[in-house]
């Protein structure tokens, strides 16, 4: 499942690896042992677009497979389902801001990345150059809106707070859109640039938030609140379509688990137990 935010994750020993047949062809599923498991659990890891079973510690890796191939229509089913990734290429459409642009290629115009609004309302995103350099550009440019964003909301309130972020800085996380460190280093993901402005002005919030509360106490909350009042309103779009945030750019995630893909609960071995 895809976190919003930073927790404490359980230790894993070891990660294993075996592949299981599919009627679309072969997916690998990875086999990690946790100190606190106490049964098999699956789930399809869209982020990275393959398979996870958590087994207990003492797990028997015989076991496992005849777990996992018992559920291995459930695995291909979750597999179709997961959207396919857009590329930054002309002819896609991605979303800037929550707003969705037509990528277009100029190629005999001068300059790099812009937008612009059609009479007719479409938005486009124009790139130019060579066919060759549109990925790569339209990536700096939403990496450039992005980082532009996040540090104005950022200053804006640390400001309200009297107090100062050591630094802020951008990364293609999977697991959180945002972390604060003991010392004051707030990072985000970038591809909240493709989610509405509230949003996120709602997680650089709640990371300057960690500022003066490092915990999610009720006074980590009401400082929140008091910073970004749409708070419940960004949690709840973060939660129906965060996990399609993933999906565009090279080397896209298909989509990530937040809060999970499948409309029902993955598969967990609730009869075995290993002490």
């Amino acid at each position: 499942m895809l976190r919003l935010f930073r927790r404490d994750a359980p230790r894993v020993a070891d990660t294993r690896y075996f592949d299981i047949a599919l009627d679309e062809g072969v997916a690998r599923v990875a086999v990690k042992r946790s100190a606190t498991a106490r049964r098999f659990t699956l789930r399809v890891r869209a982020a990275t677009r393959d398979v996870v079973l958590t087994i207990p510690k003492r797990g028997s890796l015989a076991a496992a497979r005849d777990f996992v191939e018992r559920h291995a229509a459930w695995i291909g089913a979750r597999l179709k389902r997961l959207p396919q990734p857009v590329p930054f290429a002309p002819g896609e459409t991605i979303p800037v801001r929550g707003e969705d642009h037509l990528i277009v290629h100029r190629p005999l115009l001068r300059g790099t990345v812009w937008t612009v609004t059609r009479e007719d309302g479409t938005r486009l995103l124009c790139v130019a150059g060579g066919g060759e350099h549109v990925s790569r550009r339209v990536a700096d440019f939403l990496r450039r809106e992005a980082r532009r964003d996040l540090e104005a909301a950022v200053a804006r309130h640390t400001t309200t707070l009297g107090l100062k972020a050591r630094s802020v800085s951008l990364r293609d996380t999977t697991s959180r859109w945002g972390s604060c460190s003991a010392t004051g280093a707030l990072n985000f993901s970038w591809r909240l640039i493709f989610a509405p402005s509230l949003v996120l002005d709602y997680l650089a919030a709640h990371e300057v938030a960690h500022l003066a509360h490092l915990d999610h106490s009720p006074r980590f909350w009401a400082v929140t609140r008091r910073l970004a009042p749409e708070t419940d309103r960004a949690e709840a779009w973060l939660a129906a379509h965060g996990a399609s945030l993933h999906r565009y750019g090279p080397g896209a995630r298909a989509l990530a688990a937040a809060p999970r893909v499948d409309d029902e609960p993955a598969p967990v071995d609730k009869a075995r137990r290993v002490a």
